[in-house]
């Protein structure tokens, strides 16, 4: 499956829809658009994180939905209304403060849901510390009977 959006397109667009995102500066970028996935950025700050200078389990979770939502995007277009039905974590191991990778794979794309499969780095040993499952469901398109 092909992406029909660019990153920059992508971007574009969560600014315009989803400003608050950014409300406290910009830290998550879209680094890689390809055919049935996407790599997003964090650039963790002193907010994303918790006692033990680690980054917290609430900021790995915000990526990720992110992250599977930019995926989704990429590659049926510009939908505000797609929303997250189901989310999974599974934490891995204690992150450091440094950028953290999603790197997200899109398993299922239908026309009313979407399932990804995400996996959350950091350095270039490329070990996971963390993966997330989400299932994203997708309003039918105007066109589309009901």
């Amino acid at each position: 499956m092909q992406p029909i959006m660019t990153m920059e397109e992508i971007h574009d667009f969560l600014d315009r829809e989803f400003p608050q995102i950014h409300m406290d500066g910009r830290v998550l970028t879209i680094t890689d658009v390809r055919p049935g996935g996407l790599t997003m950025r964090l650039d963790p700050e002193e907010r994303h994180l918790r006692p033990g200078a680690t980054i917290s389990g609430p900021s790995m979770v915000m990526l990720a939905d992110v992250a599977a939502y930019a995926a989704i995007l990429a590659h049926i277009g510009p939908v505000a209304l797609a929303v997250t039905t189901s989310l999974n974590v599974n934490f891995l191991r204690k992150p450091k403060l440094s950028p953290l990778f999603c790197n997200c794979s899109i398993l299922k794309l239908g026309r009313r849901l979407a399932v990804i499969d995400t996996i959350l780095t950091q350095d270039s040993s490329g070990e996971a510390v963390a993966q997330a499952t989400a299932t994203y469901s997708i309003p039918p398109r105007q066109n589309e009977v009901q």
